[in-house]
């Protein structure tokens, strides 16, 4: 997900000690800002973080998100929070079937934003 470009290279800049290291070979990253042109499909997909804290999205074990979350989980940790995260994961089932039922096989012009938030929720969409 870092190598193809997901939350505008800001999103795990300043924690990478505690995840394997060949995660971020070739990762497109940017530590001052948040830089749309770094994602795979170079459009602003994602909300601030302050807009997730507002609406409760964010949990104190995963300051950062769910994307952090995922991280943990799929490095083996396991919390009270998984089945929360795994709904809103599964939940994006519902943008998956809009581009599928929208755009042609492999149209990567069509639904950018969207197909980038997919990426941001682990999901290539090239291969629809």
């Amino acid at each position: 997900m870092l190598r193809l470009g997901v939350f505008g290279g800001k999103y795990m800049t300043d924690c990478r000690d505690e995840f394997p290291r060949s995660w971020f070979a070739r990762a497109k990253l940017c530590a001052e800002r948040h830089d749309p042109t770094l994602n795979l499909f170079g459009v602003n997909a994602s909300q601030p973080l302050a807009v997730w804290r507002k609406k409760g999205w964010i949990y104190p074990d995963d300051p950062r998100g769910w994307f952090q979350w995922y991280c943990r989980y799929y490095t083996g940790r396991r919390s009270l929070d998984d089945e929360r995260q795994i709904a809103r994961w599964r939940a994006m089932r519902r943008h998956i079937a809009q581009i599928r039922q929208a755009c042609p096989r492999r149209a990567l012009d069509c639904r950018p934003r969207q197909r980038q938030a997919l990426l941001h929720w682990a999901y290539d969409s090239r291969k629809i």
